[in-house]
């Protein structure tokens, strides 16, 4: 298996709250500064259609997600003022993603387990 495969990703889906939209904008900056710093951070990009915000991220294992969300605590606080998490995906290898079942499931992520894949 390789690196990337080995790898967690977490796939969040914010709505924005209506005119929430600027200052939403504004804090995908500050999350992505934080995450600059962050060495297990593998990609890290926020996407937007709509009054929908979609963050692409992953990470090189679980030790990985919970480090950046100690990091950008502050930050997710204030996005949820702003806007409601609509869907929570988490997906990687089954051994990480038992070790964020306890972490993570206050927020009722679907979570999926690597099967197999292609990468170049």
């Amino acid at each position: 298996m390789n690196s990337l495969a080995r790898s967690v990703s977490l796939h969040p889906y914010f709505k924005v709250h209506a005119g929430q939209l600027p200052a939403v904008q504004r804090l995908l900056r500050e999350f992505v500064a934080k995450t600059t710093r962050e060495e297990k951070a593998l990609y890290y990009e926020f996407t937007v259609s709509g009054d929908v915000v979609f963050c692409r991220e992953a990470y090189t294992d679980a030790a990985g997600v919970l480090v950046h969300l100690a990091n950008v605590d502050a930050e997710l606080k204030q996005m949820l003022t702003l806007s409601e998490l609509s869907r929570l995906e988490v997906h990687g290898p089954a051994a990480e993603l038992e070790q964020l079942k306890g972490p993570l499931g206050g927020l009722q992520p679907a979570w999926f387990a690597y099967e197999c894949g292609l990468q170049r």
